[in-house]
């Protein structure tokens, strides 16, 4: 996601519980380089766990096709997964203003975050026509 090469441009960039996996100061090189590869009024789709109001528990907060889900595991990753694949721990983590800010401040126009059922945010970012 930081350096996708000679890639694009694409009218769409769709990132689904990815960023997370970046650590902070590698967040903005992926954002900027979904802005890169997009045509002009091309949108990035973001998805991304909603850590607010999250609490760093074992107590579950939903039931997912891969077993259940504490705030421990939004904040750190699944960590039912996590021995067996380490790729799956979380580095960062947004809630609804970071994400904002931080799509705004790799370029992105009229970004838009919303928050979701089972602890997701959704943000949708444009590249300036």
């Amino acid at each position: 996601m930081t350096d996708m090469g000679a890639i694009g441009p694409f009218d769409a960039v769709y990132s689904s519980h990815s960023l997370e996996h970046l650590y902070p100061h590698e967040v903005p090189w992926a954002l900027a380089e979904f802005l890169r590869v997009l045509r002009p009024g091309g949108a990035a789709i973001v998805f991304v766990p909603d850590l607010e109001d999250v609490k760093p528990t074992d107590d579950i907060l939903y039931e997912s096709p891969g077993g259940p889900i504490a705030g421990l595991d939004l904040i750190y990753g699944h960590r039912a997964s996590l021995q067996a694949n380490p790729w799956m721990a979380h580095h960062t983590g947004f809630i609804s203003g970071t994400l904002a800010r931080a799509m705004s401040e790799a370029g992105f126009q009229s970004v838009k975050v919303e928050r979701l059922s089972c602890w997701n945010l959704f943000g949708v970012g444009l590249k300036a026509a």
